[in-house]
């Protein structure tokens, strides 16, 4: 009887705090699409900031974003599942594949202002790149290398040991094993882990301030050797820093449904990913 209770007490518990962080999001996202809704229109996802950035739209900080997460993806995520493979199929569990693991997980907590700062040391000072999307992609992807093998390696592991012998048993070789059954059975969780690696890495302010972000820029954009403009920090500089704050609150808020729409998007198309190649691997 008590134990009975006890069970349906945690179940009410836990419903409780998922309704209480619900609300909360509910409710930050209704104020942000009902203040933004008015400044969202297709000429404000379509043309260049205007007048001080007064008027116009964020076409350039929307571009930016987009080809930032692309360098960010073409550099963590060969390098993130490659290593992943090799900690959670080659390695040896012993005293060093402890400390890397180890290690990773104390990258993931980090603060990503300290990747800015090592960013500008290495990438625009170190390497001469300058401040540039090229840096800024570089250091978004050093911050995302520890998420995408985490992710990675945890997908792996929920691959049975039967499911690797039984293709090495009909004649395989371990690397073959990986590349035709492992990988295709675990590819639901790394893409997930991806997407949503990547969506949050698109959000980031603090590395790109230090390595390429700039608040206007004139001319075209798309450049990976010049500096940029990007949602996040567009949406800090009209929030807290521009001389006409009261302005272009509208505009702030409308960055910021943009913002969140670009993110959803890119986490309805991690759960979908994994859907598609659930079912298809069912």
């Amino acid at each position: 009887m008590m134990k009975g209770l006890n069970k349906y007490f945690e179940w009410f518990v836990l419903l409780l705090c998922t309704a209480i962080v619900l609300l909360f999001l509910g409710i930050i996202i209704f104020d942000i699409v009902v203040k933004g809704s008015g400044a969202f229109s297709w000429d404000f996802i379509s043309t260049s900031p205007k007048k001080a950035m007064t008027e116009g739209g964020i076409l350039p900080a929307i571009i930016g974003t987009v080809i930032l997460t692309l360098l960010t993806a073409l550099f963590c995520i060969p390098f993130g599942v490659a290593c992943a493979i090799y900690l959670n199929e080659y390695a040896k569990e012993n005293y060093l594949t402890k400390t890397i693991r180890a290690s990773i997980r104390n990258l993931s907590g980090i603060p990503s202002i300290i990747y800015g700062l090592f960013g500008l040391a290495l990438f625009v000072q170190g390497l001469n790149l300058g401040t540039s999307m090229l840096s800024a992609g570089l250091t978004l992807g050093l911050l995302s290398l520890p998420y995408i093998i985490t992710t990675t390696e945890e997908a792996l592991r929920r691959i049975p040991n039967s499911t690797r012998e039984a293709a090495m048993g009909v004649g395989a070789t371990q690397f073959e094993s990986i590349k035709d059954v492992v990988l295709p059975s675990a590819l639901p969780g790394i893409l997930t882990g991806v997407v949503l690696t990547l969506s949050r890495a698109a959000g980031e302010t603090a590395p790109i301030l230090f390595t390429g972000v700039a608040f206007f820029i004139t001319g075209k954009t798309g450049n990976v050797n010049q500096e940029f403009m990007a949602l996040p920090y567009h949406l800090y500089m009209l929030s807290t820093q521009h001389q006409a704050i009261e302005q272009v609150r509208p505009l702030a808020y409308g960055t910021a449904l943009v913002l969140i729409m670009v993110v959803f998007l890119l986490s309805l198309t991690a759960f979908y990913i994994r859907y598609k190649y659930s079912k298809n691997g069912k």
